[in-house]
This record gives structure tokens, C-alpha cells and sequence, in this order.
């Protein structure tokens, strides 16, 4: 499922957000807790300890980085147990008036491929769409 949202600012600024492992459940919706970052992340190979769901129902995941060129692109692994993983990819493409940010995000693996696409699509897209208009908020609003 792919979403996508000008931001009005340089690439450069939004991958400042998108590369602080500490601010992903700031604008991921669902991460609610960040437990630890790995040293130089966002490196490949380098993972996010967080958790998901609300206190006391929170699940003890993690997302590791599969791809990064930095100001450009974020291709994640991201753990969802018991329902398997997802391969989510953000893009950042320069663009008259900011940055556009598209994210496509597709259950990779476990009981999750087997939901139809369209399912799929009635979660993810509302959800990508308001974790793109957070981290928007964020973009504008951090020093």
C-alpha cells in the first residue's frame, strides 16, 4: 500500500527525523515505546527495539534497516509479532515547494500475507497517511 504527502521542507530536514532511531514512535503510528536504537542507525543491519499497542498490552518488537541512502531512501523490516513482518519503504524526493515522501508498506511474511490486498489497503492506508501527516508535524516543528 503506498501513501504519499508533500512536506514542506528539504529533503535534508526530514531525514533528520526519519533518521532518529528515538523519534520513530513520535510519527510511526502503533509504536508506542522506544526501548533502544542501535549505534549507527540508520545503518544497514541496524535495528529499532520498540514496543507496540497500548501499556499493558504492548508487544516487544523490533524494525531493522535493509536499505538506506541517506536524504533519499529508509527501507525497513518491520516486526509486527504474531502477525509477521512488513517491508516498509519511505522516499524522499525533492519537489517544488518541499520534500515528497512516499511510503509503501507490504506484509512480508507470517499470517499477514495471507489478509487480501484490499483489507490490507482499508488498514494501512489511513494509517500511513496520519504517521506521513506526524512526521510532517514533527519536520515543521523541530528546531
Amino acid at each position: 500500500m503506498k501513501v504519499d504527502r508533500l512536506v514542506p521542507a528539504e529533503p535534508a530536514k526530514v531525514w533528520q527525523v526519519i533518521a532518529d532511531g528515538w523519534s520513530y514512535p513520535l510519527w510511526v503510528v502503533g509504536a508506542t515505546h522506544m526501548r533502544a536504537v542501535d549505534d549507527g542507525y540508520p545503518a544497514v543491519g541496524t535495528r529499532l527495539h520498540h514496543s507496540v499497542g497500548s501499556w499493558p498490552v504492548q508487544i516487544q518488537d523490533r524494525t531493522e534497516v535493509r536499505a538506506c541512502e541517506p536524504e533519499r531512501l529508509l527501507e525497513l523490516k518491520a516486526h509486527a509479532w504474531p502477525s509477521g513482518a512488513a517491508r516498509v519503504r519511505i522516499t524522499l524526493r525533492p519537489e517544488t515547494g518541499g520534500t515528497r515522501v512516499v511510503m509503501e508498506e507490504h506484509a512480508e511474511s507470517g499470517p499477514a500475507v495471507l489478509i487480501p490486498r484490499a483489507v490490507q489497503q482499508v488498514v494501512l492506508v489511513p494509517r500511513n497517511t496520519e504517521t506521513l501527516a506526524r512526521l510532517e508535524s514533527i519536520v515543521r516543528n523541530r528546531p
